[in-house]
């Protein structure tokens, strides 16, 4: 999203973090796989993982997930409706992708996953940014 965000030259309007639902991940980098995908097409990836916090709903417009079940554990985190009600499943941006479809996990994707997957998440990415105005989605 920050390289979207940075080619449309909005990084100054929209801020973007990233954090996960569990905490198996936390103090990591990228796995090598994501961070040559993603160097292949100009990104650098060099964010170290940190896990979400329930008093962060505060803090963000909106939260988006990868998949329904870390939506379903945002949303029964959320410390009211209206925090819950900001939670979006990242391919819900993707114009090309079905109803509820996910981002799936790269690492059962065979050689080819995680290229498929920056796919999906570089469409749900600009869909996003697209609907992205002053007033919010």
């Amino acid at each position: 999203m920050r390289a979207v965000v940075a080619q449309a030259g909005r990084m100054d309007e929209i801020v973007i973090d990233s954090a996960g639902t569990g905490a198996w991940h936390v103090g990591a980098t990228a796995d090598p796989r994501s961070r040559a995908e993603a160097e292949s097409r100009g990104i650098r990836l060099d964010s170290i993982a940190r896990r979400f916090s329930a008093d962060e709903f505060h803090d963000w417009d909106l939260i988006i997930a990868m998949d329904r079940e870390n939506l379903a554990d945002l949303r029964a985190a959320a410390p009211d409706p209206g925090a819950g009600a900001r939670v979006y499943l990242l391919r819900e941006f993707d114009p090309t992708a079905p109803e509820g479809a996910e981002v799936p996990d790269p690492y059962f994707g065979g050689e080819s996953g995680f290229r498929d997957v920056f796919d999906m998440v570089d469409r749900a990415c600009r869909g996003l940014l697209d609907r992205l105005d002053p007033a919010g989605p």
